[in-house]
């Protein structure tokens, strides 16, 4: 069975170093999609508090996702990896991206 998303050992890694700079009462990182860029959508991370509402979010591995996206998630990959001129940044790979921008900054489902 495909797992719903899998969190590399790297990105692992890179959400708890977040964490530990986190500001206080931060419970966990939520990946969102916003509306953005000439595809339509792109990923984005935020802090979550104890005083967001997480009642209506799924979380794998520490990782918060509101159930209204999960769909569109469902069998991810999240990975952390930096280019040759050193700059370091989450990657996702989305099977049920349909496209991507020229520049890969946005996606289409």
């Amino acid at each position: 069975m495909i797992p719903p998303i899998t969190i590399t050992d790297k990105a692992k890694a890179a959400i708890a170093t977040r964490m530990e700079s986190a500001p206080a009462g931060t419970i966990g990182l939520r990946l969102h999609v916003k509306p953005t860029g000439c595809s339509g959508n792109s990923y984005a991370m935020e802090y979550v508090s104890t005083d967001d509402d997480i009642s209506t979010d799924d979380v794998f591995e520490g990782l918060y996702i509101a159930k209204t996206l999960s769909w569109m998630m469902f069998g991810m990959e999240i990975d952390y990896a930096s280019d040759d001129l050193g700059n370091e940044a989450f990657q996702f790979k989305n099977p049920n991206e349909k496209g991507r921008c020229g520049c890969g900054e946005s996606f289409q489902v």
